[in-house]
């Protein structure tokens, strides 16, 4: 767990905000690989969950030692997406280093399962958080509650 990094944001991100959150997040995972995170578990969401993993794809050519490990609450979980969303998260999932699912079908509990799985397994969380009342909301304050450490890319850009 101390050398492990969960990631959990919000699905969607202003356009002009990304290349800011791309460069705040190469160097928050950066200095995490620096203090020896190895593992960083991605929920596979739209918006900051796909980001990160290709992120810390872009980071393992520099980094070799560092694992994409995609925690995903469902097998289904992209049924309802568009064709290039779908396309950009199986193409993620095709090179994460390890997949796991948390349940085999959707129900209305599975995103908060993989959210608390995500926590209950790193040491840090690595949060794009502008609204509390959202799952990225839950899932920071979890976090909180389990005394695991936050950095909040919202506030660092």
């Amino acid at each position: 767990m101390k050398n492990t990094a969960c990631f959990t944001g919000h699905r969607i991100i202003k356009r002009e905000l990304i290349p800011t959150i791309v460069t705040s997040l190469e160097s928050v995972i950066e200095t995490l690989i620096k203090s020896g995170i190895i593992y960083f578990r991605c929920g596979g969401a739209i918006g900051f969950d796909l980001l990160a993993g290709y992120i810390v794809l872009k980071m393992k050519k520099r980094y070799p030692q560092i694992r994409l490990i995609m925690v995903l609450p469902c097998e289904n979980q992209d049924l309802k997406w568009s064709p290039a969303d779908k396309k950009r998260y199986r193409q993620l999932l095709v090179s994460a280093d390890e997949t796991i699912y948390i349940q085999s079908a959707y129900d209305n509990q599975c995103m908060h399962k993989r959210n608390r799985h995500l926590v209950d397994n790193s040491g840090v969380c690595i949060a794009y958080l502008t609204n509390d009342r959202s799952g990225t909301g839950y899932t920071v304050q979890y976090a909180t509650s389990k005394g695991r450490e936050i950095i909040n890319i919202a506030k660092v850009t």
